[in-house]
C-alpha cells in the first residue's frame, strides 16, 4: 500500500478527477501535518485589495519553491522550479517533484497559493471507472506481509484500519506485522508510541491486536488501552528500556544534529528493513518482499494478500468491507482517498 517529487512544469495529461484526488491529498497533508491554513499560506494577514503589489515571475517562483521545500515535501527530497506563466489573475507555477510535474497557482502579490484550478468554461469528460485488480506479487505458501507506518500518521492509521480485519482473518495463514518508518514526523509522542507498540508486538503478540484496535478507536489513549488489552507493564517497560538503549532513540532525539533533514528524529529500530524496501513514508505496504499499492479498504488488503498464496485458504473466500477507511483516529463516515502519505 504505497505510492509516491525536482520542479519541471509540463502539465501531465491526467484525468481531471484524478488530479482533484491528488489535490485533496496534498490539502490533507498540509492541514493534518503542518497545521497550516490553506486560506493564507504565505502570510498570516489578509492583503488589502487596494494595495496589492504584483511580484515578478522570478520572485513568485522562488517564493513558491521555498514554501514547498520548507513545509510540504518528505525529508531528504526537494521540489524544483520548471516555469512560471502569467495566467491572467494568477501566476501558474510549474514544479517538478520526484519525477512528477505539478502545477501550482499563486496570486500575483504572493499572498495566496492554490493547489489546483479548473477552467469553468471548459467541459470535463466523464471519467471511466474500472474494477481495481489485486497487485501482482510473488507467491508463497505463507505470505510475508509488512505494513510500515508512523503511529500518529493519519494515513498510517488509515492503512492499519484496513489491515486489522485482514490480520484477524488470516493471522494463522500468513505472517502479518506492523513495522515502523525510521523517522518520526509527529514529535516525541510518536517516538514513544512506536517504541511501545514495537515492544507489545514483539513480546506480547497475542495482545497486540486488542491494543492497536483500542489505540486507534480511542484517539491514542494508550494508558486505557494498556489496561483493556491486559498488557504486562513490567515486561513492556523492560523491553522499552532495553530497546531505547540498543538503538539510542532518546539520545538521538535530544541531539537535533542527528535528525533526518534536520527536522525529524530518527527511529532506527527497523532501519535495516526500511533500507531493504526503500521505505520513504507512512504507509508503505510490502508483500513477499515487494512494495505494493492498494486501496485502503479491508477487502482490497485481503485480495492483495490472498493473491500472494500459492494455494489461497478458504478464508480468502470471505468478503470484507469495501469501504475505504478514514484517515486518522476513529471511524469517520464518508468517501476517502487512498493516496495520502506522511
Amino acid at each position: 500500500m504505497s505510492e509516491e517529487k525536482t520542479v519541471t512544469i509540463k502539465v501531465p495529461r491526467v484525468n481531471p478527477w484524478m488530479l482533484a484526488t491528488i489535490i485533496l491529498a496534498i490539502i490533507l497533508i498540509v492541514v493534518l501535518i503542518t497545521g497550516f491554513s490553506l486560506t493564507g499560506m504565505f502570510s498570516a494577514s489578509t492583503p488589502s485589495s487596494t494595495s496589492l503589489t504584483t511580484l515578478t515571475k522570478d520572485q513568485i517562483g522562488k517564493k513558491v519553491i521555498d514554501y514547498i521545500n520548507n513545509n510540504l515535501v518528505n525529508p531528504g527530497t526537494s521540489a524544483s522550479l520548471v516555469s512560471v506563466e502569467d495566467a491572467g489573475e494568477v501566476y501558474k507555477v510549474t514544479t517538478s517533484y520526484q519525477g512528477r510535474q505539478i502545477p501550482i497557482y499563486a496570486t500575483k502579490d504572493g499572498s495566496y497559493l492554490f493547489l489546483g484550478a479548473y477552467d469553468l468554461n471548459q467541459e470535463l469528460s466523464t471519467p471511466t471507472t474500472t474494477q481495481p485488480q489485486p497487485p501482482s506479487v510473488p507467491k508463497s505458501d505463507r505470505p510475508d506481509v509488512k505494513l510500515f507506518v508512523m503511529s500518529y500518521c493519519p494515513f498510517g492509521l488509515q492503512a492499519e484500519k484496513a489491515l486489522l480485519p485482514v490480520y484477524k482473518l488470516l493471522k494463522d495463514k500468513a505472517d502479518i506485522g506492523i513495522y515502523f518508518v525510521d523517522y518520526c514526523m509527529h514529535g516525541k509522542k510518536e517516538l514513544d508510541e512506536n517504541l511501545r507498540q514495537y515492544c507489545i508486538e514483539r513480546d506480547q503478540k497475542d495482545k497486540y491486536y486488542d491494543y492497536l484496535i483500542c489505540f486507534i478507536n480511542s484517539s491514542g489513549d494508550y494508558t486505557t488501552c494498556l489496561d483493556k488489552a491486559n498488557i504486562d507493564k513490567a515486561q513492556l517497560d523492560s523491553c522499552i528500556s532495553e530497546t531505547d538503549k540498543e538503538f539510542n532513540i532518546t539520545n538521538m532525539y535530544n541531539d537535533k544534529s542527528t535528525w533526518a533533514s534536520g527536522r525529524f528524529p530518527q527511529f532506527n529500530v527497523e532501519k535495516d528493513l526500511n533500507d531493504k524496501y526503500g521505505v520513504r513514508g507512512s504507509p508503505t505496504f510490502v508483500i513477499n518482499d515487494k512494495v505494493v499499492s492498494v486501496n485502503r479498504s479491508p477487502e482490497s488488503f485481503k485480495e492483495a494478500i490472498c493473491s500472494a498464496f500459492n494455494n489461497p485458504p478458504a478464508e480468502c473466500e470471505q468478503n470484507l468491507s469495501t469501504t475505504t477507511a478514514s484517515p486518522g483516529f476513529g471511524n469517520v463516515p464518508g468517501s476517502f482517498s487512498s493516496s495520502g502519505k506522511c
